[in-house]
Order: structure tokens, then C-alpha cells, then sequence
């Protein structure tokens, strides 16, 4: 009986060792460098390295919308992606006049890696973005945004909350609060789930926050600044529900689009979504909007 308990203990401890093993991989491989570049739409930009937390750099595409001060857009990526994930809101966005800066997260791109990728480092960065733009001559910053995908719009609510220079956030497929995100492990989710617990807090000890107190529904109600959330029904790797809850957490001044048969990864494709986004950012819609690359209507997915 004994010889079955140690035993049994014994395989408890190698499981949960193995799945803090799977989420430090999971945590730490993020860096996928871009592709392409603005260029290949046509696109003039700068390459700029930005100063962030802890002595590194991160890497952006100083996209202009023009000459002299314009209004700024800061374009912020999802988990595991780069600027080049940005292209597509970049062409929505650039016609419309204003200077767009699209950025890699510490630990993904061309950005400096910085032991592990986290929500806290996400919205460091954003902030960190908001102070280069803010010494930028050309730089107008009195209608500041940022549009933010996934982990990048949950990041966007936590950094407009202490930082009051972003007047407008908004975000696609936003999860309200990491833990849940990260409990989200696709077909594996099950083999894992038991192991979450303890993995959850190994990761709050390293990271040096609770998750609670980063929740993007712990700070979207903070927010000075208008908010737009937009999310897919149909996506599969952040619920539609985490929508609900940030609304709510939000109040009544949220502007909530809950997209029918888009996923996680393609509401930027629905009809209408180019028009939708340059009204809420206060911008022109110029006529051409619904009919560049990325923006009309495509074979919906879950993702």
C-alpha cells in the first residue's frame, strides 16, 4: 500500500512538474519575426527602436500619414505575432491621414527578449510606445490611440488605465482576465486543467503580480478614454463571454460589437469593419476604405 502511495505521489509530482515544463515553452518561445513589411502594401515607413522596461528595445514601423502633426495610432499584436499582423488594420488605418506606429512586444519579432512574454510586459511596452511618441515633433497627441489584438487589447486596457494620454482603446478579441486565457490550452485544455492551480501561481511568482490584479476587467472601468470591443461569436480561443464581462466592468460609455461567424483571428475581414473602427477613432472614412486588402468579405472562420 505504501509502495502505491509513494507511487502515486510520485507520478502527481512528475505531472505537475511536466505541465509548468509545457506552459515555460508555451511562455518563453514567442519570437516569430515579420515577413513582410509595409512596404510590400505600398507603404512608406521607418524602422525605430523604442526604449521599454528593464533596459531593452523594441522594434516598430513608424508608418507616416502625412507630413507635419498628426494624430498617432499605436498597433499592437497578439500573442506569438509581430508587426506584420498589424498590415492589415494599417491599411484600414492609413488613408485616413494619421501616423500609425505598429510595435513588437518584448520577446516576439525583432524586439529584445526579456526572460518571458507576459500581459504585464504587453502593457509596459504600450506605455513605453506612448512616451516615444509623445517626443516626436510630428506627433499630435491629443486623440491617442491604440488598437490592440487579443492579449495586445487586453494589455490596451490595462496600459490606458494608468496612462491617461491614450484617449481611445480598441480591441479584438480581448480576453478579461489571464488566467482564464491561459487555462485555454485548445485540445489539450483537459490533460492540463488539474495542473492550472499551482502552474497559475509559479506563474504570478514570476511574473511579480497576481493575475487578478492585471485582469483587463479590473481596469477597464479606469479608463478615461472611449473603448470599443469587438469579438467574434465564433471564436474559440477567447469566448465571446469575456466580451460581456469587460462591458460590464467597462459601464455604460463601452462600445461593445459582437461579430456573428467570425473567430479570434479574422473579424477584421467582416463587411463594414473599416468604417466601423474609423468612426469610433473620430476619423474619416475615406471611400476606398471597404475595398483595400484585408477588408471586405472573406469565407468566415473559427479563428
Amino acid at each position: 500500500m505504501t509502495t502505491w502511495l509513494l507511487a502515486g505521489c510520485g507520478a502527481v509530482i512528475v505531472y505537475q512538474i511536466a505541465v509548468i515544463a509545457v506552459m515555460r515553452v508555451a511562455w518563453t518561445r514567442t519570437r516569430v519575426e515579420p515577413r513582410r513589411t509595409p512596404a510590400a502594401l505600398g507603404l512608406e515607413y521607418a524602422d525605430v527602436w523604442i526604449p521599454t522596461a528593464n533596459g531593452r528595445r523594441l522594434h516598430g514601423w513608424w508608418i507616416p500619414g502625412g507630413e507635419g502633426r498628426r494624430r498617432v495610432v499605436v498597433l499592437v499584436h497578439g500573442w506569438g505575432r509581430n508587426t506584420e499582423r498589424m498590415l492589415p488594420y494599417a491599411t484600414i488605418l492609413h488613408p485616413a491621414g494619421v501616423h500609425l506606429l505598429a510595435f513588437d512586444a518584448r520577446h516576439h519579432g525583432l524586439s529584445d527578449a526579456d526572460g518571458h512574454a507576459s500581459m504585464k510586459k504587453f502593457s509596459e511596452d504600450i506605455r513605453a510606445v506612448v512616451d516615444f511618441v509623445a517626443a516626436r515633433p510630428d506627433a499630435d497627441l491629443r486623440e491617442l490611440a491604440v488598437v490592440g489584438l487579443s492579449i495586445g487589447g487586453a494589455a490596451a486596457i490595462h496600459a490606458a488605465a494608468h496612462e491617461p494620454r491614450i484617449r481611445a482603446v480598441a480591441t479584438v478579441g480581448a480576453f478579461a482576465h489571464p488566467g482564464d486565457a491561459m487555462r485555454r490550452l485548445g485540445v489539450a485544455s483537459w490533460l492540463l486543467a488539474p495542473a492550472m492551480p499551482l502552474t497559475l501561481r509559479y506563474i504570478e511568482w514570476r511574473v511579480g503580480v497576481r493575475l487578478d490584479d492585471l485582469a483587463p476587467e479590473r481596469h477597464a472601468g479606469r479608463i478615461d478614454g472611449r473603448l470599443l470591443l469587438i469579438h467574434g461569436e465564433q471564436d474559440e480561443t477567447v469566448p465571446v463571454e469575456n466580451v460581456e464581462r469587460l462591458a460590464r466592468a467597462a459601464g455604460a460609455g463601452a462600445e461593445v460589437w459582437r461579430i456573428a461567424g467570425r473567430g479570434h483571428s479574422d473579424p477584421h475581414l467582416e463587411p463594414g469593419f473599416a468604417e466601423r473602427l474609423l468612426r469610433f477613432l473620430d476619423l474619416p472614412v475615406p471611400a476606398v476604405a471597404a475595398r483595400r486588402p484585408g477588408t471586405g468579405s472573406s469565407p468566415r472562420t473559427g479563428r
